[in-house]
């Protein structure tokens, strides 16, 4: 009777297996994962006859929603207070001088709110203001 001794060999882990449940995971994170969209400001431009003109980089735009509520260069403000505004405007500016502003209001928005909106600027110091509309030939 030969009698052998049996050593242990080294323990192997098949690592198949683990990358495959880790795919599957990864997989099911990515079709079960909603992705949160970013409310889009939805305005409707006034309409005119005029040329269009070319964008300005360095402009501050100001948004206004048919509610009235203001954007300022794509940042909601927290109400329609005329030194709110004027913040938001200050903080846009930053270090730059006698930027123009870019007045987007939807044509159903208050007269008051465009009015407000273009007040804030004056009292800040812009003074170069333009109205966007939109050509009659768009539609």
């Amino acid at each position: 009777m030969n009698m052998r001794k049996f050593r242990k060999d080294d323990t192997e882990v098949n690592m198949a297996p683990l990358i495959d449940v880790v795919f599957l995971l990864l997989i099911f994170f990515m079709v079960t994962t909603t992705f949160r969209e970013e409310s889009e400001i939805q305005i409707d431009l006034p309409k005119a006859a005029n040329e269009p003109m070319d964008a300005m980089p360095e402009a501050i735009e100001v948004i206004i929603d048919r509610d009235g509520k203001f954007y300022v260069d794509d940042q909601a403000l927290i109400n329609t207070q005329v030194d709110t505004l004027k913040r938001a405007f200050r903080q846009s500016l930053g270090e730059r001088q006698n930027v123009p502003v870019i007045v987007s209001a939807d044509a159903n928005a208050p007269h008051q709110a465009v009015v407000k909106a273009m007040d804030a600027a004056r009292q800040v110091g812009l003074s170069k203001l333009s109205i966007a509309t939109r050509n009659f030939k768009e539609e």
